[in-house]
């Protein structure tokens, strides 16, 4: 079943339009969520002359290396669009990427990557100008649940809290969906960190991801998770940094801007799947075997909303937690242009949130809603 991504409207109007305004589309994203078949929907949708090329082939790479760029023109000539899957396998992809882009006009070029932190670094300088960059996570619930009815849409919901939200994990039953996010688990999860990049103690990886694991939702303090996993901070803080890069979690900083009593150097740490985060502490039993519904609900909330941010180009909206020294605290904030907007997202619709007065005096009356089951849909996708 092929489910219609939602930058994929925005990628087609911007090939069909780009006449002189021509960029390489970058597409970044976790391994297995969903890179390859969104590009093959987009060649199938064009009448453009159009050709695919995997770049896990070692031929294919040999093709477009920099080093045999004088021949890139007998690839190319013929054609008007070309997609360069995990391009970032290509060396000097970005001069490549450059060439490309320079020397054929005539040429529309789409360039996915599965490791941020490797291909970004190699096209942030040659493709200055020249490139549009699109995010793709795994499902959010708005792709998974067009059409749905209310029942279906709390069955999706539960079934999202368990396993996550990744194409060949939620599309499956649930013996198949298990097996396969083991695999994303254990075979891709790390392997462009590990390709990429030079670690003193990959073994510390894994350790770190079950730790947060157990803390999403919460504060996080690197000095704490130093001390459990016997590492210098700045292992801890470089590493989460590699983790956030190839898209398998991201943090939120604290709000601190009105109050002396207001906690500001801290962060709270969340995963992009929660089936991710679910797998790591060996725990996809059904929710009502399970006692953390807040903690799941809270990273399900905040994700979906972070994702819709990025997907409808809103990143000036900046994205906070708060709280205070004596404990009074709000889940998440968003910012925008100085108006200040505060989520509490309750998993039983009979609990409400409540704004603390403190807040409320220091941020000039903000909105405040807050997010369950019965309204999440109305309230997560839209401004």
């Amino acid at each position: 079943m092929i489910i219609q991504r939602t930058i994929q409207k925005s990628i087609i109007d911007r090939i069909s339009s780009a006449g002189q305004n021509r960029k390489v589309i970058i597409i970044y994203g976790a391994r297995q969520v969903g890179k390859t078949t969104l590009v093959k929907e987009i060649l199938a949708g064009t009448d453009l002359i159009k050709e695919y090329f995997n770049c896990d082939y070692l031929d294919v790479q040999s093709v477009f290396s920099y080093e045999n760029a004088g021949n890139i023109e007998n690839i190319v000539k013929n054609l008007q669009l070309i997609v360069l899957d995990e391009a970032q396998r290509i060396r000097n992809i970005g001069m490549v990427l450059k060439i490309l882009h320079d020397e054929f006009p005539h040429l529309q070029v789409i360039a996915t990557g599965s490791s941020s932190f490797e291909l970004s670094g190699q096209v942030s300088e040659p493709l200055t100008g020249r490139k549009i960059v699109y995010q793709l996570y795994p499902f959010t619930f708005e792709e998974l649940a067009a059409g749905q009815s209310k029942m279906d849409t709390r069955r999706t919901v539960n079934r999202i809290m368990r396993f996550g939200t990744y194409p060949s994990v939620i599309l499956e039953d649930d013996r198949q969906a298990l097996e396969n996010l083991n695999e994303i688990a254990s075979s891709y999860l790390f392997k462009d960190i590990f390709t990429f990049q030079q670690l003193k103690k990959p073994e510390i990886i894994l350790d770190l991801l079950k730790l947060l694991a157990f803390q999403v939702s919460s504060e996080v303090s690197f000095t704490e998770l130093a001390g459990k996993l016997q590492v210098d901070q700045t292992v801890i803080q470089r590493y989460i940094k590699l983790l956030e890069d190839n898209f398998i979690l991201f943090r939120l900083q604290a709000l601190r801007k009105n109050l002396r009593t207001e906690v500001g150097k801290t962060r709270k740490i969340y995963f992009w799947d929660i089936g991710i985060r679910n797998i790591l502490i060996q725990n996809t039993n059904t929710l009502e075997y399970r006692d953390d519904h807040g903690k799941l609900w809270e990273n399900f909330c905040v994700s979906e909303r972070m994702k819709y941010l990025r997907y409808h180009n809103l990143q000036p909206i900046q994205s906070f937690f708060w709280r205070t020294y004596s404990q009074k605290e709000i889940d998440y904030i968003e910012e925008n242009q100085g108006l200040y907007r505060a989520f509490e997202f309750k998993w039983s619709p009979k609990k409400q949130g409540k704004l603390p007065a403190d807040f409320i005096d220091a941020y000039s009356n903000p909105e405040f809603v807050t997010v369950n089951p019965e309204n999440f849909g109305e309230v997560l996708y839209q401004i």
